[in-house]
């Protein structure tokens, strides 16, 4: 039996960046973690006023046809001028580890996805920068999508109500008939929530510490694909 309560649903909804192409990692953790690697320590505080303000520059400001390497190429060029860290090999493997690694974990998840699009609408939900859906085409996912939401697309960032009921309209099904998946309680979990759609967290091993989910007795996995077994 299923463990989410209700009638069984009919559409997934997934964040984008730290679900669909991680393991409940966002961006900003990934990003640090090979900055240290590559350039050197930085304290978290220093770090992440400078990674906010690389990607809020993009909104808006991309191609639509931006790909995924030239999205990160300039995150790091951000990066490495608000730092101050300077542009050169160590800023840029940091772009193309990042880059290896996500489309990675998206190729390997694109015949589970395949799969699912035979039981359910899938859509994705992001808080992006208008080159959503040149990504997820560039990833091997756009097949199996119905509908990819860019925020920056819909003018509505998560947890807004509208960006939800985008996809929910692009889907042609309503919240209970819904289920959102994502790794952030304030962007994802409570935008479901305030929607009616029913929600599971993705929560990576060694997140034991993290803030509760929104709801008692929410679903929480570790890895993506165990949400067959919420479903099941």
């Amino acid at each position: 039996m299923s463990v989410l309560s209700g009638v069984r649903p009919e559409a997934l909804l997934f964040d984008f960046g730290g679900t669909l192409d991680s393991e409940g990692l966002p961006w900003k953790v990934r990003f640090l973690r090979l900055w240290r690697e590559e350039v050197g320590p930085i304290p978290q505080e220093h770090f992440d006023p400078a990674f906010y303000g690389a990607t809020d520059a993009l909104v808006g400001a991309v191609p639509v046809t931006l790909s995924l390497k030239e999205t990160v190429e300039r995150i790091v060029a951000g990066l490495a001028t608000r730092l101050a860290s300077g542009e050169g090999s160590p800023s840029e493997r940091v772009g193309a580890r990042f880059t290896q690694e996500t489309l990675a974990t998206l190729e390997s998840r694109v015949e589970w996805l395949a799969a699912l699009a035979g039981e359910y609408r899938l859509g994705i939900v992001s808080n992006f920068y208008g080159n959503l859906a040149t990504v997820c085409a560039e990833a091997g996912i756009a097949p199996h999508v119905s509908a990819a939401i860019d925020s920056t697309a819909v003018g509505c960032t998560k947890p807004g109500a509208a960006i939800f009921q985008a996809a929910l309209d692009a889907l042609a099904t309503v919240p209970e008939n819904a289920v959102f998946i994502g790794d952030s309680v304030p962007r994802d979990m409570t935008g479901a929530r305030a929607l009616g759609i029913r929600h599971v967290l993705l929560r990576p091993e060694g997140a034991e510490n993290a803030p509760p989910c929104c709801c008692p007795g929410d679903p929480v996995i570790r890895r993506l694909e165990e949400l067959s077994e919420v479903l099941a």
